[in-house]
Parts: C-alpha cells; structure tokens; sequence
C-alpha cells in the first residue's frame, strides 16, 4: 500500500502482483474508489510544478512573439519595455522566466504561449472565451461571439464587448428628492472579476472554454474544472473564503501586473460588494460535488425589466448610438474610444469602427492614414439616430 497526504485528502493506491494499480480518495473517515475526476485532481494537486509554468515540447521559441511581449510590458509600465528592442528573443524570454530548459533544448513554458503567442488555442485547444447573447428565454434566437488571441486580449475584448453591447445605466427620479438614483442593470465590476476569475481559475488542460451566457434575466459565467479542494458549495455561500491552493500561479502573477487581480482570494468578496452597491441581488456561486464547474450568475437588477435584447448590430446597440450621436461633430479615433471607455485600440477599431464604416453610419474625413484624420456621423447614422 502507498499513502500519500495531500491537506486533507489521502490518496491510497492498492495494488496485487499482475494487476492495475486502483486509487481510493478518503473524506475523513470515508474511502470511496476515486472516479476519473478525483484522480486528475489529486494528480493536478500532487504535481511540483503547476501546468502553467512547465515546458510544452509541443512549442519552440519562435512560437512567442516579441511584439506582444512588448505590448505587455509596455501596458503594465515595466522598466524592461526600454531595454526589448536591444535585447533578442531568447534573452527577452529569459528574462521573462517564460522559457525554461538546458541551453541545447530552450522550450517555452505553458504560460508563455498563453500570454504571448497570436493563436494559443493551437496549443490549447479551449483556450477561448465563449459570448452567447440570448434574444429570447427558450434559445431559439441568439448571437454568438468567440474571442481568441493571448488570454488577456480575450478578457480585454470580452469585457469591452460586453461593456458596450449589454451595460445600460437607468436613471430615475425620486419625488422629493434633488439627486437621481442611478443604477446599472448589471454592475461592469462584477462582471469583470468574474471574468477575470474564470480566466485565472481555469484548467488550460482541459478542451473546455469559458462561456459565458447573457440571458434576459442573468448574467452566467461558467468554466472548468471547478475550484480546489476544500472549497465546495457550503464554503462558496459564506462572506469571506480562504483558497489554499491556485491552480494558475504564473497565469495569476500576469494578471496581477495588469490590475486585473490581486490574487489574495478577494475575487468573489469583490463580486458580491459589487452586486450590493448597486442594489443588485445577490450573485449565485455554484459547483457540483465532484467540482466538474464552476459557474457565476448575477441576476439583473430588479428594477430593470428584463427585455428581448436586441440583435448586436451597429443600428441598436446603445454603445453605437452613443458614437452617433457624439460624432455628428467630427471627431478623431482616439477622442471617440476615450469617451465610449474602450480601453483596446485594435478591437475598437476592427470592432466598432470599421462596422459602423461599412454598414454607412459614420465616414472617414480623410484617408485612412492621414494625421487629419476624423469620423463624422452621415445621414443614415442621423436617421439611426431618430
């Protein structure tokens, strides 16, 4: 018999001369034979090195590009972002601690072709993030969107499309009082550390993506697998919950440069401060018992009527009416995303922009590449407008 501890699981593996090896799992007292899920989680845990820091032999160093590596640090302010264009891509890695090796075989470690490379999803086949908005409440009508690229631009785009397709603030006014209640039908803060926790929390070993569904009357984000023992469903009700173990350290500590977390297990404290200052219900954390999901719902704030939400095209969106309206004087690009609160300039332009060119709302003033140049609304997108 070997017997191996890990926190307060034991794993027991018992074996006859001539037969497969048959692993148990005990819960205080109990022994019960360890199903499929139990071992890749034990396994997970008992592993010195977490799947995001060990080298994929599948990658090479090619395969991590510099100009994205440059990107980043550059968002998150490094004082290495000077030395990059002095420095050659197996220096730079290095010194990134994203590539891992003796000097004849340098490969690149999981999290470096998860942050760094134009196509993770070739290494890892569910690294996506899923968007499905349901046009009505049984699923015959709905609008599916998937964003790929470095996990953190999938967050980005997710969160700035989901900003600008489905956050409405109401407005309204109380007799008897000068100042207005204001309110969103969901607050942009839970979203994003729910998001963001999908993102970190995740298994990239796994083929499943994150998905995350906009009903008529909730917000769902599920991923897999679900959380590290000993959070389970009667931990995920309480205030405050204390993690032991993250199954993305090195995924975590990018983030954590990018202000998307802190890593100190304050996510769903956050999300539910969130959901409370703006008069929100509750949110719901759900797993299962053998911790297969992990899913979110915020539940629409009860004073916003759930509504068939509208076909995301450039004509209805309130984001679009919004660039309409505020560009019936022209404006440059940069001036147009500052104000709408996009913080990625590529999906702006690829994603906002160019539809609204193309479907004949708005026109450039000059050519494309001109320093003059401005975005007027035409005649359509003031019909669009009312």
């Amino acid at each position: 018999m070997k017997l191996r501890c890990i926190r307060r699981w034991e794993f027991l593996s018992l074996s006859k001369k001539n037969s497969n090896y048959v692993y148990y799992v005990r819960h205080g007292s109990v022994t019960k034979k360890a199903n499929n899920e139990d071992e890749r989680r034990l396994f997970e845990l008992t592993a010195k090195i977490p799947f995001d820091d060990r080298i994929n032999h599948n990658a090479e160093i090619e395969d991590i590009d510099k100009e994205l590596i440059k990107d980043f640090l550059r968002t998150v302010k490094s004082s290495l972002y000077d030395e990059v264009d002095k420095m050659d891509l197996l220096d730079l890695c290095e010194r990134m601690n994203i590539i891992r090796g003796p000097k004849e075989y340098k490969k690149p470690v999981n999290v470096g072709l998860l942050f760094f490379n134009k196509t993770p999803d070739n290494f890892f086949k569910g690294a996506k993030i899923e968007v499905v908005i349901y046009h009505d409440d049984v699923g015959d009508s709905l609008s599916e969107k998937i964003f790929t690229g470095p996990v953190y631009k999938q967050l980005t785009n997710a969160l700035d499309y989901i900003k600008s397709n489905i956050l409405i603030e109401e407005v309204r006014k109380i007799p008897g009082q000068a100042e207005a209640e204001r309110f969103f039908n969901y607050p942009y803060e839970a979203i994003e550390e729910a998001l963001t926790n999908a993102v970190y929390h995740r298994s990239y070993e796994l083929q499943n993506t994150i998905e995350v569904n906009i009903r008529l009357d909730r917000i769902e984000i599920l991923s897999y697998p679900g959380p590290l023992p000993p959070i389970n469903n009667k931990m995920l009700k309480k205030e405050h919950i204390i993690a032991r173990d993250y199954r993305n350290r090195r995924i975590g500590d990018f983030l954590k440069e990018l202000k998307f977390t802190e890593g100190r297990g304050t996510g769903i404290p956050k999300i539910r401060r969130a959901m409370k200052q703006n008069n929100s219900p509750d949110p719901i954390f759900e797993t299962d018992d053998n911790r297969y999901y992990f899913l979110v719902i915020l539940p629409i704030h009860p004073q916003v009527t759930p509504q068939v939400t509208p076909q995301v095209t450039p004509q209805v969106t309130p984001q679009v009416k919004k660039i309409l309206k505020f560009c019936l004087i022209p404006k440059k690009r940069d001036t147009i995303q500052k104000e709408v609160g996009l913080s990625d300039r590529e999906y702006f332009r690829k994603n906002i922009l160019k539809p609204l060119i193309e479907e004949g709302l708005l026109r450039r003033t000059a050519k494309p590449n001109s320093p003059n140049l401005k975005y007027v609304t035409t005649e359509k997108g003031k019909q669009a407008l009312g």
